[in-house]
């Protein structure tokens, strides 16, 4: 590789993780006068908007993660595509960005939003599994978190098997980074985790709540 295609992927990598970092939770909750750090889990991300701002900012916040995964990735791909592993560096960038978002003091959200708009992009029906597992989960406990741990271990393995259909992961190397990206999602969710093995994790529910 030249020292001059080197030099622009690595910008088009820093350009990802700044718009990766991009807090979209939380500007979406100060528009509507909510510091989501000081409420509920006190994260950044979607859910946290969708439980203390209301459902349609939360959903909102969701798409904007989403985005911000997903957009990178494509013009990467259009405009960045070689070497070939740009794509996927841009989009793991994105997540890293959202994770430890260098506008906050490094302090994130926890990434799912955000690897599911880059593995969109990547790995489209690879994703499209992903996210009915994370839907079928979610439908059952009312536990985003659950949803989010389950996808995102399926994803980690599942990348390793070309059948599932991710023609956007060829090599090794790929795979091994898409399995640690997914182990890093779950590691964020420890202090989920810890709440569901307890019991105390707070259920959501996209419609009204049963009585």
């Amino acid at each position: 590789m030249s020292m001059s295609r080197l030099v622009v992927s690595l910008l088009w990598i820093v350009g990802a993780y700044l718009v990766g970092g991009i807090p979209f939770g939380y500007l979406i909750g100060r528009m509507r006068g909510v510091d989501v750090r000081t409420v509920g889990s006190k994260n950044i991300g979607a859910t946290n908007v969708f439980r203390t701002v209301g459902k349609k900012w939360g959903l909102l916040a969701f798409l904007c993660d989403v985005l911000k995964g997903l957009v990178p990735v494509l013009l990467a791909k259009a405009f960045a595509s070689r070497p070939s592993w740009v794509p996927l560096a841009v989009g793991i960038a994105c997540v890293v960005g959202h994770m430890l978002t260098p506008y906050m003091k490094f302090k994130g959200g926890k990434g799912v939003a955000t690897a599911f708009g880059m593995l969109i992009g990547l790995a489209p029906c690879l994703v499209g599994v992903a996210f009915a597992l994370f839907a079928v989960v979610f439908a059952c406990s009312h536990y985003i978190s659950l949803g989010s741990c389950s996808a995102a271990a399926f994803l980690g393995v599942a990348v390793w098997f070309p059948i599932l259909g991710n023609p956007g992961l060829r090599c090794p190397a790929q795979c091994v980074l898409v399995t640690l990206m997914a182990a890093f999602v779950i590691w964020k969710h420890r202090s989920n985790i810890v709440r569901l093995a307890n019991g105390t994790e707070s259920k959501i529910y996209l419609f009204r709540k049963p009585e």
